[in-house]
């Protein structure tokens, strides 16, 4: 749904990374220290209650991870190693996040049922991004996604940061949303994948072996940054 804003995102990033390209900072640098930092935000503040704060601190250490990309491109060092730690990294940072609200609500004493709504969110949003990354390892194509990462990531933190200035019902109704938007979205995907392997069944759309056949390259799954992998 976001990515119109993307060209957008990395111009505003490009001035950013060109700076970063003099110095000795790598784009793995930048995706491990966004995950770090991100990773320690929510699970330190958000289970003491500081929402606000941890939507504050997790909103700066993603802005340092989308630079990732931007560096690489800048530097030209993109490559499938790289983009396989962004987005393997992307499902550490937010696992942290729910993991760090289903505590909140866990040793807060406010809600079992909101507890195990995040950890749905958490766990649908993996699966969301495994079955894009398992089609298309496999050859399918699955380029369909109502909410990707972004849009995930931007109403979980959003109805976080919310609640924690004291809008009332505004997270329980943000984790409500999430969970159906992520749970529609592997729908999405699932059904996607099928039709890829009806159509390759059908000799419509040509399979991965014969992908690899005629251009002697593994297609890849896309560059990394601005929540651009597997997702």
């Amino acid at each position: 749904m976001l990515k119109v804003l993307r060209p957008a995102i990395a111009r505003v990033l490009t001035p950013v990374g060109q700076v970063l390209a003099k110095t000795p900072v790598t784009p793995n640098a930048l995706t491990i220290i966004g995950t770090i930092g991100m990773s320690a935000g929510a699970l330190w503040l958000f289970p003491t209650g500081h929402l606000f704060a941890g939507v504050m601190v997790c909103t700066g250490f993603v802005l340092t991870d989308m630079l990732d990309g931007t560096l690489a491109r800048i530097k030209g060092t993109t490559g499938k190693f790289g983009a396989f730690l962004d987005s393997t990294m992307d499902r550490i940072a937010d696992a942290a996040v729910f993991a760090g609200l289903a505590a909140w609500f866990v040793l807060g004493g406010h809600s079992k049922l909101l507890a195990g709504l995040s950890l749905f969110c958490l766990v649908a949003g993996s699966l969301v991004s495994y079955a894009k990354a398992r089609a298309e390892s496999l050859g399918l194509r699955c380029d369909v996604g109502f909410a990707e990462r972004t849009e995930r990531l931007l109403i979980g933190l959003v109805a976080t940061g919310l609640s924690g200035l004291g809008v009332p019902y505004v997270l329980a109704i943000g984790l409500w949303l999430l969970a159906a938007v992520s749970a529609f979205t592997f729908g999405q995907r699932v059904l996607a994948a099928r039709r890829s392997a009806a159509e390759i069944a059908a000799g419509n759309q040509p399979d991965h072996d014969s992908v690899v056949a005629a251009t002697g390259d593994q297609p890849e799954s896309g560059p990394r940054g601005l929540g651009t992998c597997l997702d």
